[in-house]
């Protein structure tokens, strides 16, 4: 798996075939859900959007109707950033961040990571390994084990990224 590390002013990692597709799927779908697919009553958007005031609902959509625009654009360029940077075709390759586009995918695997846990019913508590350990004890050939090890994997990219600019 890649790690992201410091070279002087830029955030590096080498990433596998496997890991380019993953990386390009999951912010393909983040684009998708946010521009074709968005729907206020789907519970992913309105984790990605969370009500400001919860108990004004008026003063809520009255918030939203001001920053939302902004809020989905920053997001789908922020999931654009992963899409720009990863290697072209398929083929693995070096990925080289500067500290803007880093923190861009930071945003944007955090949003992904808040998608898919809301899809896979991740809550505050969930041991993801034993989440993942049952998953596969039911069924190892499932997409719930390769949904969990996708969700594993962000989570560890995004805190490889983290590290690196804390570096």
């Amino acid at each position: 798996m890649s790690m992201f590390r410091r070279q002087g002013d830029r955030y590096v990692a080498t990433f596998a075939v496997d890991e380019v597709r993953v990386l390009r799927k999951v912010a393909s779908e983040v684009v998708g859900l946010l521009t074709d697919g968005f729907d206020h009553g789907d519970p992913v958007v309105g984790r990605l959007f969370p009500e400001v005031y919860p108990d004004d609902a008026a003063g809520s959509a009255e918030f939203r109707r001001y920053t939302e625009g902004d809020l989905k654009t920053a997001k789908i360029d922020q999931a654009g950033a992963i899409l720009a940077a990863l290697p072209d075709g398929e083929a693995g390759g070096e990925v080289r961040l500067d500290a803007e586009a880093a923190e861009a995918w930071l945003r944007a695997l955090n949003d992904a990571r808040l998608a898919m846990g809301v899809r896979l019913e991740i809550k505050d508590g969930t041991d993801l390994g034993e989440e993942l350990d049952d998953a596969v004890a039911e069924d190892p050939t499932s997409s719930r084990v390769f949904q969990l090890s996708v969700y594993a994997y962000l989570g560890y990219l995004q805190e490889s990224l983290l590290n690196a600019l804390l570096d």
